[in-house]
């Protein structure tokens, strides 16, 4: 059964459990500071007026944190971040996650394009938007917090890539 996914506003203690996600290698580079250190240095979604702005919580129907999407401020394109909780990712629940925070970043600016960014080694991620009607459009280098990085940039078509 496909899950149901559902955009919230993103709370606090969505952020506190956020922190607290750990990915497997290779993955465990998307795993984030505790968040005592994210107020502490008033980072990302531990910014209450940045939460409130670009955060939604991805909640499942049972309302249970599922993911989060961060929605960047650039003018003319919906730039999107997103994470799954590391227990859901490769179960099949990445393709229809994506779907709900693109129709939430159509509803949101409507004609903008949409895009994201991805590391080139992230194959199944790449695989996972591209299902969700990504295509890749640009491969460059830029800086991390871990250093530099190569990444895909991928844009969505509109179009399915894989099957409903």
């Amino acid at each position: 059964m496909t899950p149901i996914f559902k955009l919230i506003p993103f709370e606090e203690n969505h952020g506190q459990l956020v922190c607290a996600w750990r990915y497997p290698a290779p993955y465990h580079i998307y795993d984030l500071k505790p968040w005592q250190q994210m107020t502490a240095a008033g980072e990302e979604f531990a910014d209450p007026q940045l939460r409130k702005e670009q955060y939604r919580a991805v909640a499942n129907e049972r309302g249970e944190l599922c993911g989060f999407a961060q929605f960047f401020p650039i003018v003319g394109v919906s730039r999107l971040g997103l994470g799954l909780r590391p227990d859901l990712c490769g179960r099949g629940y990445g393709e229809p996650f994506v779907r709900t925070i693109v129709q939430e970043a159509r509803r949101l600016k409507p004609g903008n394009e949409i895009d994201l960014e991805v590391y080139t080694w992230n194959v199944r991620a790449r695989r996972v938007y591209e299902r969700a009607g990504f295509v890749v459009t640009d491969t460059y280098e830029r800086m991390t917090p871990v250093g530099m990085g190569q990444f895909h940039c991928m844009v969505w078509s509109g179009e399915t890539g894989g099957k409903h």
